[in-house]
Formats: C-alpha cells, sequence, structure tokens
C-alpha cells in the first residue's frame, strides 16, 4: 500500500471512490435521498478544489501496488483547533476492506499530525456507522454526541471521537 498526495486532476477519482464507498458504508443508515444530496455538497468539485487550496487540508490516495487500483483515500485538516487535526474523510471502497488499509492509514495519518505539530486528531462518526468499533480499536473515543442540519431536511447524527497523538 502506498498513499499518494492528491492534486486537482484526482477530484474525479476521490468521486468515483466517495461515491462506491458510500453506497456501501451507508446504504442501511442513510435514505438515498439523503447519501446523493450529501455526496454532491461534501464533493463536488467546488467543494473539493477549495479544500485542495487550503494549506492545511490534504487529501491522500489509498493505493494498492499489488493490485494496480485505488483503494480509498483519506481527507484530514491540520490546526483545525488548538493543536488539534481534524479528520474529515477516510474511506475504502468494499472490495478492500479487511487488508489493514485503514489501520495502516491511520498510522500513516499519525505521523503527519506529529510532523504537523498537533498532538490530538478529532473526527465526526454517524452513531449508527460500525466504523466507530474500527476507531475505538485504533484509540480513539468518544468525547461528545452531535446533530448537524447539512441542509434540505437532512442531518448527520454523530459521535465526535479524538485521540492523542
Amino acid at each position: 500500500m502506498k498513499l499518494i498526495k492528491a492534486t486537482e486532476k484526482d477530484i474525479p477519482l476521490i468521486q468515483d471512490l466517495a461515491k462506491r464507498s458510500w453506497e456501501n458504508a451507508y446504504a442501511e443508515i442513510l435514505s438515498r435521498e439523503q447519501m446523493k444530496y450529501m455526496l454532491e455538497n461534501m464533493y463536488s468539485e467546488t467543494e473539493i478544489s477549495l479544500h485542495l487550496k487550503n494549506p492545511n487540508y490534504h487529501y491522500y490516495l489509498v493505493f494498492d501496488e499489488v493490485l494496480n487500483l485505488f483503494d480509498g483515500f483519506l481527507g484530514y485538516e491540520n490546526h483545525y483547533e488548538n493543536q488539534t487535526t481534524k479528520l474529515h474523510r477516510i474511506y475504502l471502497v468494499p472490495e478492500s476492506k479487511g487488508k489493514g488499509l485503514g489501520k495502516k492509514t491511520l498510522e500513516f495519518l499519525n505521523e503527519k499530525v506529529k510532523k504537523s505539530g498537533d498532538s490530538r486528531i478529532i473526527l465526526n462518526v454517524n452513531k449508527y456507522n460500525s466504523a466507530k468499533n474500527f476507531y475505538k480499536s485504533q484509540g480513539f473515543e468518544i468525547y461528545k454526541e452531535t446533530v448537524i442540519d447539512v441542509g434540505n431536511g437532512f442531518v448527520m447524527d454523530d459521535f465526535l471521537m479524538e485521540k492523542s497523538v
């Protein structure tokens, strides 16, 4: 596995990986309408382009060197809050799960966070997403619950999790 820094030319790939991973991760949690709405807004070319222009926001593509294909992506923002990095996005396509790629990607993130000078990572995870168990196994702890209005009558019902690095 290799993590490759994403650029503007990778936006269509990020959008495709997001759609494929979301269709699996949220199939039983979110309605099709909410998924479509959130993907169109959170993964629009404009939105991702804005992220890529922010010097503290980073996207990396998860690349399987053996199979020569992309398995997912990571999106995070250093200095989101005082000495805190926010893990905004970590998604793997369904066929790549169980290979240890999520764990390796979080290890990569931990190293990047340490180099940035931040000492904490935070993230949101849907309360009904089994990924929260993965995050717990990687040292994250729930510190708050939140409901976020994302527009169009939809909300994100999340746990906020944190980990010191």
